[in-house]
């Protein structure tokens, strides 16, 4: 890639791992895709777990070590399936490009499917048919963050590998490889706001350090939480609740009292996954630490 067009990628696809062994984190994933590749016999993979864990970025890698650079654009389908979420890209792009078989290069094809929760039942099904039907010619790779919102007909054709969430550990080297690549002032409370917020994404940290930088030319604890305030209008309820559940497993009170006060804030945070909206659970925060309260005085 040119130089100067690099310069201007944002930093999460600047430094995003070319190689396998570029790779922060997920040893065992990793060796064992890699015993798929050299033994000729990659199946069907499913990636699934939060995001920022390294999904896409490992599927990429070993369609680089799969294909040389001249034939990966033939090679290789790369589709962000919330951008079309219906049966149409099923039976339009992707059937297209499963059911044309390649006349002058061996070996099958390369189908990703990223963000492939976003997907209708519908489009799952039709998807499942093409898996059976092009087996011998294409592979797929489906990415997601939930695995309940994949079809049981899907799981069950791919081989399913979990990405968990980054410890600070495997995030530090990679974080400290950016900063000395770009000649950057973070201060080591700058470093741990950045992995605290993170929360084991790793494109989070990258793209919270490049606001930071951009907004403040100097990364500091104070910097790294004023630029996500801005960024954000304010802290959400989520983020809110992570950080208390951290202080409450700290506070010296009766377990009766923390556990009825962490059972209250899961059920918070459930409310919150299920769609409903943060002004009524900010009152039931309140009432939440008003009813221990009363055990506790």
């Amino acid at each position: 890639m040119d130089s100067n067009v690099k310069s201007n990628l944002p930093w999460v696809e600047k430094y995003r791992p070319a190689k396998l062994t570029d790779l922060i984190s997920h040893e065992e994933i990793i060796g064992t895709i890699n015993k798929f590749i050299k033994e000729e016999q990659l199946p069907h993979l499913l990636f699934y777990g939060p995001p920022g864990t390294g999904k896409t970025s490992t599927i990429l890698a070993c369609a680089r070590q799969l294909y040389k650079p001249q034939s990966f654009g033939s090679m290789v389908l790369e589709l962000n399936a919330s951008d079309d979420r219906g049966i149409n890209i099923v039976r339009g792009q992707i059937l297209d490009f499963a059911s044309t078989r390649t006349i002058f290069k061996g070996g099958y094809k390369l189908i990703i499917l990223d963000e492939a929760d976003a997907m209708t039942n519908d489009a799952q099904n039709a998807l499942r048919r093409i898996i059976e039907k092009y087996t011998e010619n294409v592979r797929f790779c489906i990415i997601c963050n939930y695995l309940s919102k994949i079809i049981p007909a899907i799981q069950s054709r791919c081989t399913r590998f979990r990405f968990a969430p980054l410890s600070p550990d495997q995030i530090l080297p990679r974080l400290e490889h950016v900063i000395e690549a770009e000649g950057i002032d973070v201060t080591d409370d700058g470093k741990k706001a950045l992995m605290t917020l993170a929360g084991g994404d790793m494109r989070k940290v990258l793209n919270v350090l490049q606001s930071t930088w951009m907004a403040y030319k100097n990364v500091t604890e104070v910097n790294v939480y004023n630029c996500q305030l801005k960024a954000q209008k304010g802290l959400a309820l989520e983020d809110i609740l992570t950080e208390i559940h951290l202080v409450v497993n700290r506070l010296e009170i009766p377990p009766r009292v923390s556990s009825q006060l962490l059972i209250n804030l899961a059920s918070i945070e459930e409310r919150l996954a299920d769609g409903c909206v943060e002004k009524p659970q900010i009152t039931a925060l309140i009432a939440a630490f008003s009813k221990v309260r009363t055990l506790v005085v």
